[in-house]
């Protein structure tokens, strides 16, 4: 079965007072990134939780963004006082050389770098904050799967509908294939005999099959015909594998692309060109679905 690479899952999980939210939004991507947004209480998880990201999922850009909700403000910082009062005395002692008038905003002093601080957790809140954040990721992470499935399930509708119907079109110019050279040998014929008719010449039999032959040889699309049929058999094997697969299905479709390609510039009928033409625009809806499959 096949997963798209987008999808959405979220868990909510409580410690010490705190509700911890996580949110995991995919997209899109050819690779696997992750962007990874925590609240400095629990920045010392990334790592953590980036292992798990990854043992999880295999492509797509992956958003995770954890949220705190009811914490106070006690629990997400803290002020360094003593920091604070030695630049209060200095500013003062300074103000005072100088003699400058003013007061001191200690709004502003809030700004300078050290003085308000994340809290940071002991030892054994760390470790419950750990258990309760990894395992609503593992939840999020659950459902995001789930929607990547079930998102996976119509994709792998839609790109069978579609072989099918290239399949069709297979057998239509396979048929239209072995009518073509009788067709062009008996246009040819009458139109040579019509021509030596007014010479009052005979038509060599001969030369006229070798003339076929040759177009037989230049429009021979039977090895052409039998790649796409094993590369039609190739896609349904690897919709139904376990392994993430939409590498090796943008690679199939590649490959087809350029078998239909071959097809149309060897055919000289213009029922087996409309056929290559219709083929040709499912394999890229093909493509662009198959960039959706993790």
């Amino acid at each position: 079965m096949i997963n798209s690479m987008t999808g959405y899952g979220e868990a909510e999980g409580e410690v010490g007072g705190i509700s911890y939210v996580a949110e995991i939004k995919a997209v899109n991507n050819r690779y696997l990134r992750t962007i990874i947004k925590l609240p400095d209480l629990v920045a010392f998880l990334e790592e953590d939780i980036e292992r798990l990201l990854r043992q999880n999922l295999s492509r797509g850009t992956v958003n995770y963004v954890l949220r705190l909700k009811g914490a106070s403000a006690s629990a997400l910082f803290d002020i360094d006082e003593t920091a604070l009062q030695m630049v209060m005395q200095r500013l003062d002692r300074l103000r005072t050389s100088v003699g400058a008038d003013g007061t001191i905003d200690i709004g502003s002093l809030l700004n300078l770098p050290g003085i308000i601080r994340p809290t940071l957790p002991d030892e054994e809140a760390a470790g419950q904050i750990k258990a309760v954040v990894l395992n609503i990721t593992r939840g999020a992470i659950d459902k995001l799967k789930q929607m990547r499935a079930a998102e996976g399930s119509s994709l792998e509708a839609d790109l069978n509908s579609h072989c099918r119907a290239i399949s069709e079109d297979l057998e239509r110019i396979r048929a239209r294939s072995a009518a073509v050279l009788h067709e062009y040998a008996a246009r040819l014929k009458k139109r040579v005999a019509g021509l030596l008719a007014e010479a009052k010449l005979k038509l060599d039999e001969e030369t006229l099959a070798r003339e076929v032959a040759i177009l037989a040889d230049r429009s021979d699309i039977s090895e052409e015909i039998a790649r796409l049929d094993s590369h039609l058999e190739q896609f349904a094997q690897s919709c139904q594998s376990n392994e993430q697969a939409g590498r090796r299905l943008d690679f199939i479709s590649q490959e087809m692309l350029r078998e239909a390609n071959t097809v149309a510039s060897k055919a000289s009928d213009t029922e087996i060109i409309r056929c290559v033409v219709d083929m040709k625009c499912r394999i890229d809806r093909i493509k662009e679905q198959v960039q959706n499959i993790e």
